[in-house]
C-alpha cells in the first residue's frame, strides 16, 4: 500500500505577488514533500494521490485523488485556530529577510531559530486539525504548512 503524495499543485488564482525567497520556499516544500512523504486520507483507497490545495471562504480545500484520477475526495479546513501561529510566523520570516541584508550574524541566528519553532508549532498544530481526516509524518505536516502560508500571501 502507498500512502505518499506523487503530486502537488497551489490554487493561486489568489496569489497577487510574492517575493523570490517565498517562491523559493514554494519550490522547496512541494520538492522536499515529492521526494519523501506519508500522506493517509481516512477511509480512502490506498495512493499514490495527488493533491490540489487552494482557499475557499479563508478555509483550506484539499482536493485529493489517486493517481490516474479515480476516486476523488474534497476537503475542507478552517484555518482560524492556525491564524495566529501563521501572523507570527509571517512577522518573524519578514523580520529574519529584512535581517539577511543588514544585521549581524547573531541576531539573524536567533530570528531563524524562532521562525524554526514557529514552523514546527504550525505543522503540529496542522497534524491536529487533520487528525482524524489525514495522518501525515510531522515532515510532511511541516511542509504542507509551508504551503497553506504560501496560499495566504498577498500582494
Amino acid at each position: 500500500m502507498e500512502y505518499r503524495l506523487s503530486a502537488i499543485t497551489l490554487d493561486e488564482a489568489s496569489v497577487v505577488y510574492r517575493s523570490r525567497a517565498v517562491e523559493q520556499e514554494r519550490e522547496v516544500a512541494i520538492y522536499d514533500l515529492l521526494e519523501a512523504n506519508f500522506f493517509k486520507p481516512e477511509g480512502f483507497p490506498d495512493g499514490p494521490y495527488h493533491l490540489r490545495l487552494g482557499m475557499e471562504d479563508n478555509r483550506l480545500v484539499l482536493d485529493i485523488s489517486r493517481e490516474g484520477g479515480s476516486e476523488q475526495v474534497r476537503l475542507f479546513l478552517s484555518l482560524a485556530p492556525l491564524r495566529k501561529t501563521v501572523k507570527d510566523y509571517f512577522l518573524v520570516c519578514d523580520s529574519y529577510y529584512k535581517a539577511i541584508r543588514t544585521a549581524p550574524p547573531h541576531q539573524i541566528e536567533s530570528l531563524d531559530m524562532a521562525r524554526r519553532t514557529l514552523h514546527d508549532e504550525g505543522a503540529r498544530e496542522l497534524q491536529a486539525r487533520l487528525g482524524d481526516k489525514i495522518q501525515s509524518d510531522f515532515d510532511t505536516a511541516r511542509r504542507l504548512f509551508t504551503l497553506i502560508c504560501v496560499l495566504q500571501m498577498r500582494g
